[in-house]
């Protein structure tokens, strides 16, 4: 028999008892299914994590300030006000391998545009922060020495800021009031999208550090020329370890700490985190796909169930073959390519069902669609394979049946 008359008699096969197939089919085309879906889902949430972290920067430690105890009680993060954007100067100017150091200081105020207000976080920065941040000017411009140095009442708005408060109209040399305080609007930065932990990035006003500290953020932060953060970009990632151990030795020859006192600063390496996140998200697409593959096992036994169903109701069949001069082989491969050809047409319906499934999980989620050809290729083939290995015995057990007592069977 050759490989068409052995596709054709499979086919005919399968549709003689087409209900009874796709019920075969059903575990194979959930397998499959799954398996795209998954790794499709997976691969998706990997790509918005990238993004969402890569926003931030890269090469990027954050120092945050705090993290003091008074009378045997720990303050946590942000308690008090130990560092000062002179601690950041001299980060920059003396460990090797700083390529931004860049103090801030973050609030929350009313900013308000004719009868328009919106409820925003206003950031004091100096330049550095854009450069840390890999922060671009979607139009105007960012902030000259000058302004920082003097402290101008100027401002960088956010996309979100920008598109709520002036909706169409260009916001460059508008005035936005910040705590009855006038900005001019000299700059509108870049989007930059949701933040790893949801936060709308774009959703902030951006004035200069002397500037926030005296009209926004309070006498507190003026009077000690205090920042809350500081953020440090490395140029290299490989560098980032050693960097941060000598930021560490750094500060605390700085603020006078005994040997054996804690730090009163905390700091974060962005980009552990990063990859952190980029692991689990990748782990999490392998155990999902694991534990799709079982629905392919299970798919896999259902094909073996029928096809030996198939063999006990097709026996006298099998004995006119044999009878007529079927080799066993014959047998053996008609019953193969059937099971395989089950098993592939449970692979494309999958397939096709997978993809459908992703696109419309991604889309209610927000993120891409990621469907490498691989993938779908390997599921489909290792759908033909689950035929080949569980139609294996059925289609033996047929080539070994005596032509004699087969055809004696009813």
């Amino acid at each position: 028999m050759s490989l068409m008359e052995a596709l054709r008699s499979a086919l005919q096969a399968i549709t003689a008892n087409a209900l009874r197939s796709i019920l075969t089919m059903l575990g194979i085309i959930i397998g499959v299914a799954a398996v795209i879906a998954m790794v499709a889902i997976g691969s998706g949430a990997k790509a918005r994590v990238n993004d969402q972290i890569r926003s931030l920067g890269a090469n990027l430690a954050i120092i945050s300030a705090g993290n003091v105890q008074v009378g045997g009680v720990r303050l946590g993060v942000g308690a008090s006000s130990t560092l000062t954007d002179e601690d950041a100067r001299a980060i920059k100017r003396e460990i090797e391998g700083v390529e931004a150091a860049a103090p801030f200081i973050r609030s929350q105020a009313q900013a308000i545009y004719q009868g328009t207000n919106w409820s925003t976080a206003i950031q004091a920065v100096d330049n550095d922060f854009f450069v840390a941040r890999e922060w671009d000017m979607a139009s105007g411009r960012g902030f000259d020495p000058e302004e920082l140095r003097r402290g101008e009442i100027v401002a960088i708005l956010g996309q979100t800021v920008a598109r709520t408060l002036f909706g169409s109209d260009d916001p460059l040399d508008q005035i936005v009031r910040v705590r009855n305080t006038p900005f001019k609007v000299i700059g509108v930065a870049a989007s930059k999208g949701q933040s790893a932990f949801g936060q709308d990035q774009d959703d902030i006003i951006f004035v200069p550090l002397e500037t926030g500290r005296r009209r926004i953020m309070g006498r507190n932060y003026a009077k000690d020329r205090s920042v809350a953060s500081v953020f440090v970009k490395f140029e290299q990632e490989a560098t980032m370890v050693h960097g941060i151990e000598e930021i560490r030795a750094l500060l605390r020859q700085r603020h006078r700490l005994a040997e054996d006192a804690e730090d009163d600063f905390t700091v974060r390496n962005l980009t552990e985190i990063a990859n952190t996140a980029t692991a689990s998200a990748r782990t999490l697409s392998f155990l999902l796909a694991a534990v799709a593959a079982v629905s392919l096992l299970v798919g896999g036994i259902g094909i073996m169930n029928i096809m030996l169903v198939s063999v006990t109701e097709r026996t006298r069949e099998i004995g006119l073959r044999l009878a007529v001069g079927a080799r066993p082989r014959d047998v053996l491969s008609q019953f193969l390519i059937e099971a395989t050809t089950l098993a592939s047409i449970g692979g494309a319906l999958g397939v096709a069902l997978g993809l459908g499934i992703a696109v419309a999980i991604a889309r209610t989620a927000g993120w891409p669609v990621l469907v490498s050809p691989e993938s779908v290729l390997i599921a489909v083939g290792v759908s033909g394979l689950v035929g080949v290995f569980f139609g294996f015995y059925p289609a033996r057990r047929a080539a070994k049946l005596d032509p004699i007592e087969a055809l004696r069977r009813e």
